[in-house]
């Protein structure tokens, strides 16, 4: 599986460490959150909000550099539209590496 990583990040920020650092603050702050919220919805099998929580959850795979898991969640986003859940595990995988990788930043 590919690991998180701040190349983008420390694109955006242009070496400005304060920047770099209010970006890994946002996600730091962020995904643990929209985490929990996307794990309550699947819980209550809440197709429109788990599909919401998901898109949410894209823009932080993006960001930390996932651009395999990125497909996977697009994929996923666009199954729970059908009202399936086919890429969960996938996809609980990947919040599982993020969650890993957050607590090291």
């Amino acid at each position: 599986m590919e690991q998180p990583n701040l190349e983008y990040i420390n694109q955006l920020a242009r070496g400005n460490e304060s920047i770099k650092n209010e970006l890994i603050d946002v996600i730091k702050t962020e995904f643990p959150e929209e985490k929990q919220e996307y794990l309550e919805s699947f819980q209550k099998q809440e197709y429109k909000k788990i599909e919401e929580n998901v898109h949410r959850l894209k823009h932080k795979i993006s960001i930390l550099g996932l651009e395999k898991s990125y497909e996977i969640a697009n994929k996923y986003e666009h199954n729970l539209r059908e009202s399936s859940i086919e890429g969960a595990k996938e996809f609980d995988d990947i919040l599982q590496v993020i969650s890993a990788y957050i607590e090291t930043i």
